[in-house]
């Protein structure tokens, strides 16, 4: 089952799923009861698939880049927020501030939470979970290290437009058969295998459980892999996850 968001003509935002190139309504994100008409996607608008509480992002969670970096294996999330005004969905155009310098494209796995959970057992937390979706965790790198004193996550990864999610959220996914893959301008240029994941999303959620509740349409960026690397004004960027969909931006200029 696909779950997606979207503006129709009219201009009403709609949430609900999927099937046989029609949005169908529901009255919330995870029910199964039934709003309204279905909605043909050629008339609407994809927008993110959720408007989360919380956008969290992972690092370091990855063997192969763990490995090439030097950096040791956490037995806990190291996690960072992102602020909602990131939030962009597909087909975006992302603007590149002046003050954010280089910036490097991030495809990731999502997991978005169906279910409030806290001080959750693993269990719990995979039953917490309603589907994962494609994440673009776009950072500006010269910030994030700017200075010496304190590394800016918030800030390199908080700009407008940094936290790219979509196009939809699928459920019943074997996330350990995906495999993360990203293109610039039609070129492959990042592909690795979710299943080289060092915590899995259900020891993710749980242990995140434990530092804060987690609330329906959360979403937890996994972290990224080896391949990522800077973008500029023009590029077509998208992240493909099959099962998910494609989730392409568009990198522009300020002004």
């Amino acid at each position: 089952m696909n779950w997606a968001r979207i503006r129709t003509a009219e201009g009403n935002t709609v949430t609900g799923v999927i099937e046989g190139g029609h949005l169908h309504p529901r009255t919330a994100l995870g029910s199964a009861d039934g709003a309204g008409n279905p909605v043909a996607l050629d008339t609407a608008t994809l927008l993110p698939p959720v408007e989360p509480h919380k956008f969290i992002g992972l690092w370091n969670n990855f063997h192969a880049s763990a490995e090439k970096a030097g950096n040791t294996i956490p037995d806990h999330p190291l996690f960072f927020l992102k602020p909602l005004s990131s939030l962009a969905g597909p087909g975006a155009t992302v603007t590149i501030p002046p003050e954010a310098g280089r910036v490097i494209f991030e495809g990731e796995l999502g997991i978005v939470i169906g279910a409030p959970v806290t001080r959750a057992t693993e269990e719990e937390a995979a039953h917490a979970i309603l589907g994962y979706t494609c994440v673009n965790d776009l950072t500006a790198i010269e910030v994030l290290t700017a200075d010496p004193a304190f590394p800016q996550w918030t800030r390199a990864k908080g700009f407008d437009g940094f936290g790219v999610i979509g196009p939809v959220i699928a459920t019943d996914l074997d996330w350990q058969a995906l495999s993360v893959k990203v293109t610039v301008n039609g070129r492959e240029r990042q592909s690795y295998p979710a299943a080289d994941m060092i915590l899995p999303p259900a020891r993710i959620v749980s242990r995140l459980s434990h530092d804060m509740t987690l609330m329906p349409g959360d979403v937890i960026a996994c972290g990224t892999s080896l391949g990522a690397r800077p973008v500029k004004a023009g590029d077509a960027v998208e992240v493909v996850i099959e099962g998910i969909g494609a989730l392409p931006v568009t990198m522009a200029a300020a002004g």
